[in-house]
């Protein structure tokens, strides 16, 4: 059920931000299902692969090539769903995954906050 709730909110919010950021575009809510769908499959695939072979330029940059490689993850993603999803270059692909972190992780910090008053 976690699961399916992170596809959802991932979608929503690829759809807010798509609305609202120039240089993205999503057609609809079934799309920006298909992009949250598909980041997920990319982030547990491609992204270790991918955080493997750039391990030293990771190291040395400390971290913040981290942010490449998910923007790297979003111009695939556009690249893979052509007719629905588009990012018009680099840097607006890192400032969407940036925006985007922010506001899953905000949204997962409320849904773990929310469970924890339950009992």
């Amino acid at each position: 059920m976690k699961f399916l709730i992170k596809i959802v909110t991932t979608a929503i919010s690829v759809f807010l931000i798509a609305n609202l950021m120039p240089g993205v575009e999503v057609k609809g809510l079934t799309t920006a299902l298909l992009v949250s769908l598909l980041l997920v499959l990319m982030n547990v695939y491609v992204k270790p692969i991918l955080i493997f072979l750039t391990f030293p330029i990771t190291i040395v940059t400390l971290g913040l090539f981290l942010l490449v490689i998910n923007a790297t993850i979003i111009l695939i993603t556009s690249y893979l769903l052509k007719d629905g999803f588009k990012v018009d270059g680099f840097w607006i692909a890192m400032l969407f995954s940036i925006v985007l972190s922010m506001i899953t992780s905000l949204i997962d910090l409320l849904i773990e906050k929310e469970k924890g008053a339950d009992f």
